[in-house]
């Protein structure tokens, strides 16, 4: 009996300090999985970009060869994407936003999930007028808005600034995107910006009654119509022009050649433009790899292959553009500072609301 009690009081003991040690045992798996884990964050960057897989991951798989950084890249629709940062708050694992157009970029920040950075790198090789003003996004590539004419249906002559379209003798002529495009708000916002309200919205007003027809589509949807005859005037970023003439679609190719580019306000304020821009977001958990990313794609290697690869401008003034851009001609652009286009984007909905710009 007491021999039963005594080995039965031993295997409890045993059991207990086996329980005890396998409790810290276990405690320092989990610690060295944590420690682990953070090392490997360290080394690591979240990226959500409004732009396609195919025109941002080849860029950043250099920039993790380069750096060993991994880059874990999410790819969807811009305001998808602002909305699931927005909706993510603290949680999120965006560390870096890229979108195009300033004024969603402006949007974010308004919504309040970026950052200000510090980086003289990237206020040494991006123009003041292609950033944010308090450090909150940095263009990456700029794209123009020309006018795009039909070869034969008009001469260049004829054209001269986008004030200019408003005028009778282009009625039935014109193409464009519909008005909760953000790009084409951006364009009615630089007008404000240039015009003043009451200029702006006169000129909305009849800018609208020259459409050759309702809406509808993208920018190769305006080149595309305008090359079958439906106007003879189109409104589209010089990017998707590079795609079409440059693709393997046939009839996008066929279009593209079919038009010219010109470039209007070339004696005042310049052809309105854009860029496609980055930002840290507010609650990076990776700041200084999101940083080094950011700055990292406005060097000369990455603004090349936006050139090259993209079909546009790079925002670097040492960096030329690709042989197809400069084929299109040398031209002025406006240096409005592109936050401002943000600023005005509330109003120009408005105006092209008032106009019945659909």
């Amino acid at each position: 009996m007491f021999f039963n009690n005594h080995l039965k009081k031993k295997n409890k003991v045993l059991s207990h300090n086996t329980t005890f040690f396998s409790t810290i045992l276990a405690g320092a798996l989990i610690a060295s999985s944590f420690s682990q884990s953070v090392l490997a964050s360290e080394g690591e960057v979240n990226l959500y970009s409004a732009r396609k897989e195919a025109l941002i991951k080849p860029i950043v798989d250099t920039f993790s060869k380069q750096t060993g950084i991994k880059v874990n890249l999410i790819t969807g629709k811009a305001d998808a994407l602002l909305q699931r940062i927005t909706s993510e708050g603290k949680n999120t694992h965006a560390d870096v936003f890229i979108t195009t157009d300033a004024g969603r970029l402006y949007r974010a920040k308004s919504a309040g999930v970026l950052q200000a950075i510090k980086s003289d790198e990237l206020n040494k090789a991006i123009p003041e007028n292609l950033r944010d003003p308090e450090g909150y996004w940095y263009g990456l590539s700029m794209r123009a808005r020309p006018i795009f004419y039909v070869k034969g249906a008009i001469e260049a002559n004829e054209l001269s600034t986008y004030e200019a379209l408003a005028d009778e003798k282009f009625k039935d002529r014109i193409c464009i995107r519909s008005s909760n495009n953000i790009y084409n708000q951006s364009l009615v916002a630089s007008m404000l910006a240039a015009n003043g309200a009451e200029k702006t919205q006169q000129w909305t007003n009849s800018f609208v009654k020259n459409f050759a027809r309702k809406p509808k589509g993208g920018d190769r949807d305006q080149i595309k119509g305008a090359a079958s005859g439906q106007c003879d005037i189109a409104i589209a970023n010089t990017y998707y022009f590079g795609k079409m003439i440059t693709g393997k679609k046939a009839d996008q190719k066929k279009a593209a050649e079919a038009v010219a580019i010109f470039w209007p306000n070339q004696n005042s304020r310049g052809t309105h433009v854009n860029v496609s821009g980055a930002a840290v977001t507010k609650y990076a958990k990776n700041k200084a790899n999101a940083q080094k990313l950011i700055e990292f794609l406005s060097t000369k290697e990455a603004q090349r292959w936006y050139a090259d690869v993209n079909f546009e401008y790079p925002v670097r003034k040492d960096v030329p553009a690709s042989d197809l851009l400069n084929s299109w001609g040398d031209f002025k652009a406006d240096t409005i500072n592109l936050n401002q286009l943000g600023v005005n984007n509330a109003e120009a909905v408005k105006i092209m609301d008032r106009a019945g710009w659909k």
